[in-house]
C-alpha cells in the first residue's frame, strides 16, 4: 500500500514537472529569439529534451505498476531502469551539444539584450529548482526519478550560467564568461550521467548489488546452525529496490520439511535485516554437489 501510495505521489509531481518544463521550453525559445540570445535557446532546447526524459520517466512508472502475467513473470519493473539509462544517455549528448556551443560562443561572440535574458533565465531557474525539489525526495531510492532530478537540477544550473553570464555582458561586456561556466557545467552532468549509466547496466547485466560481498554472505550463512556449507550462490536486482537471491544450501543431516522451513526462515532474515535482500529461493541438499565452489564454473 506504500509503495502504491509513493508511485502516485511521484506520478502527480512528474506531470506536474512536465507542464512546468513545456511552459518553460515555449517561454525560453521566444525569449532566445527576441533577444538574440543562443545560450536562452539552448538553455530552451535543453529543457524540450528534459520535458521528453520526464514524459519517459513518467510512462516508466506505469508501466511499473503493471501487474505480472505469465508471458512477464516479472512485469514491466525494469522499465525504470530502461528509461534511467536512456535519460542519463541524453544528458551525455546534451552536455557534449553544450560543449560545441559553448567554443563557438567563446571565438564568436554575439552582442544580446542581457537584460532581458536575465529575466527569461530567472523564470526557468525559479520552475527548473521547484521541479526539483519536488522530486528530490524520491531520488535516492529509485534510479529513474534520480536520473530526472539530475536533469532538472543540471537544468537549474544551466540557467544560473545564463544569468550570470547575461550579468556579465551587461555589466562588462565580457562575453567569454558564459563558455566557460557552460563548459564546468556541462563536464557535472557528464559525471552524474556516467553515474546513472553505469548504475543501470549494473543492473541489466545483473551483476551482484554494490555493497554486496559474497563472501561475507558465506560466512553469515555457514554460521547458522543446521547449514554445512552454501555453494552456487546468484544474486542480482531487478530494481534498485528488489533484490534477488539463489544458493545452494548444503545441510549437516537429513531434515524433515518442517525443519527445512525452519531453517530458511533463519536464512533468509540473515539476508534481508543485512543485506536488504528480499528475495530468496535455496535448493537444500545433502552432500549432492561435487562442486562446491562458491560461484559454479
Amino acid at each position: 500500500m506504500e509503495n502504491i501510495h509513493s508511485h502516485k505521489d511521484v506520478k502527480n509531481k512528474l506531470g506536474l514537472s512536465i507542464f512546468l518544463n513545456l511552459l518553460i521550453t515555449v517561454i525560453q525559445t521566444i525569449g532566445g529569439l527576441a533577444s538574440g540570445s543562443l545560450s536562452l535557446l539552448t538553455d530552451a532546447l535543453h529543457n524540450l529534451i528534459d520535458t521528453f526524459s520526464l514524459v519517459t520517466s513518467f510512462i516508466a512508472i506505469k508501466l511499473s505498476d503493471k501487474e505480472n502475467t505469465e508471458l512477464r513473470t516479472f512485469g514491466y519493473k525494469r522499465a525504470e531502469i530502461l528509461a534511467a539509462l536512456l535519460n542519463a544517455s541524453l544528458l551525455i549528448v546534451v552536455s557534449f551539444f553544450l560543449f560545441k556551443e559553448a567554443v563557438i560562443r567563446f571565438f564568436h561572440p554575439v552582442p544580446i539584450n542581457s537584460g532581458f535574458v536575465i529575466i527569461v533565465a530567472s523564470v526557468g531557474l525559479i520552475a527548473n529548482s521547484l521541479c526539483a525539489f519536488l522530486l528530490k525526495s524520491h531520488s535516492h531510492d529509485n534510479m529513474n526519478i534520480r536520473s530526472a532530478f539530475v536533469h532538472l537540477f543540471s537544468d537549474a544550473l544551466v540557467s544560473v550560467t545564463v544569468i550570470v553570464g547575461a550579468i556579465c555582458m551587461y555589466l562588462f561586456g565580457v562575453f567569454w564568461v558564459d563558455s566557460i561556466l557552460t563548459l564546468v557545467i556541462g563536464l557535472y552532468v557528464i559525471k552524474e550521467g556516467y553515474v546513472i549509466v553505469m548504475d543501470a547496466v549494473h543492473i541489466l547485466m545483473q551483476y551482484v548489488p554494490k555493497g554486496i560481498v559474497l563472501g561475507d554472505i558465506q560466512k553469515d550463512i555457514e554460521q547458522i546452525e543446521g547449514v554445512k556449507d552454501i555453494h552456487h550462490i546468484h544474486v542480482w536486482s531487478v530494481t534498485v529496490e528488489d533484490i534477488h537471491f539463489e544458493a545452494h544450501v548444503d545441510v549437516s543431516g537429513d531434515l524433515r520439511i518442517s525443519e527445512s522451513c525452519v531453517l530458511k526462515e533463519r536464512i533468509e532474515k540473515v539476508l534481508k535485516e543485512k543485506y536488504g535482500i528480499n528475495h530468496v529461493t535455496l535448493q537444500f541438499e545433502c552432500d549432492l554437489c561435487s562442486d562446491v565452489s562458491l560461484i559454479k564454473k
